[in-house]
């Protein structure tokens, strides 16, 4: 008995743990985040344009001009299905690409998945 008892209070504890940790980070219009080098070779949620579409608007279509980039929040729209859209532009004043100047970004997975991260003020 006592083993089934020490067995559901290390559950619980362990619950109780996991949830802790999936804190949601909330954003507001003016909060710095810094576009980081996407794991694959093209990012999936901050949603810059197709390459052959920058490069039609004149830009130059090279990740390496947007990573590390430093970005500003614009708009935060919450979705229907209760995730947050963010829209961005860089801190500089220039333009993603030297073409785009606002993009947006699906802002919880881009976060869970390294593509952005938050600046510490």
């Amino acid at each position: 008995m006592k083993k089934y008892l020490i067995t559901t209070v290390i559950a619980l504890i362990a619950t109780f743990s996991i949830n802790a940790q999936e804190a949601k980070i909330k954003v507001e219009k003016g909060d710095l985040l810094e576009i980081v080098k996407p794991s694959s070779h093209e990012f999936k949620y901050i949603n810059f344009p197709k390459k052959n579409f920058i490069i039609k608007r004149g830009g130059i279509a090279n990740d390496k001009l947007v990573n590390g980039e430093e970005v500003v929040v614009t708009k935060v729209t919450k979705e229907k299905d209760g995730s947050t859209t963010i829209s961005i532009k860089p801190t500089d004043g220039s333009r993603f690409y030297q073409a785009i100047p606002i993009v947006t970004v699906d802002f919880e997975k881009a976060i869970k998945s390294g593509e952005i991260k938050v600046l510490e003020i």
